[in-house]
């Protein structure tokens, strides 16, 4: 399999696993990631999502570039090819818990719009990232550039996609394109889910909703946040780590 989903108790893996080709996608790769992030978001014992490779020293490489040039050529195989990308990259972004990516190689192309669906990107050292389309005579689309701008701004958007330059793990932690840089990306990634699915779950999701209501434009509450803050207090979970808090006890298990 070149995809696969792994569960670890609160945390599933999802792998690239075609080192061969650097984790390249295929057409057939990006119909089943939709489907695999689904199946970690529907998994109640889940609350962390963690996108990587299987094999150590990689990420992604993008888009399969061989089997692009044999099939672009077919009107039919560039629509489903753009719809299939769409649906990965929005099912990744639109994810009610939270994703990180652990990045442990290059991060280019379609490998760097997953990275960026996330909602945390950690990054080796002796990562590249960039995203190529302008070496290719094709046009990022709109969905994946608003994915861009939100995390570096509007200036280095356009350096990075008019250059299509690769850019080292320091030079894109400095810009936002990562938040953090680590030895061990997919150790810290792991530490870092462990954190956040101890935490209330409520809270965590429900915090994702409201920043991407912000990134997509809205300013102040509606009646559908203001219902996420009232609705916490009359949830089990508060009580129970309220009351742990007093009393300076172990909180029990999160509430998804």
């Amino acid at each position: 399999m070149s995809l696969r989903l792994e569960r670890d108790g609160p945390i599933a893996r999802l792998l690239f696993d075609r080192p061969d080709k650097r984790n390249a996608m295929t057409q057939a790769m990006w119909a089943t990631l939709p489907t695999l992030v689904e199946q970690a978001m529907r998994d109640d014992s889940v609350n962390v999502l963690i996108l990587t490779s299987a094999t150590p020293g990689l990420f992604c490489a993008g888009a399969d570039i061989g089997e692009f040039a044999e099939s672009s050529t077919s009107e039919e195989w560039r629509i489903t090819n753009q719809n299939a990308i769409r649906a990965s990259h929005a099912g990744l972004a639109h994810a009610p818990k939270p994703v990180i990516a652990a990045i442990d190689g290059d991060c280019i192309g379609g490998g760097c719009g997953l990275a960026m669906a996330c909602d945390i990107r950690i990054a080796a050292p002796h990562a590249r990232l960039g995203i190529t389309p302008a070496k290719l005579g094709i046009v990022y689309s709109l969905f994946d550039t608003k994915l861009l701008v939100d995390l570096v701004g509007p200036g280095q958007a356009k350096r990075l996609l008019y250059s299509a330059a690769l850019i080292d793990a320091a030079e894109a932690l400095a810009i936002g394109l990562v938040e953090e840089i680590a030895e061990d990306p997919l150790t810290r990634a792991e530490t870092l889910a462990q954190t956040i699915a101890a935490n209330a779950q409520h809270s965590v999701r429900s915090t994702k909703t409201v920043i991407h209501r912000i990134l997509d434009g809205q300013a102040d509450d509606d009646e559908e946040t203001i219902a996420l803050f009232r609705d916490a207090f009359a949830r089990r979970e508060f009580a129970e780590r309220v009351s742990a808090f007093r009393n300076r006890r172990p909180s029990g298990k999160s509430d998804s």
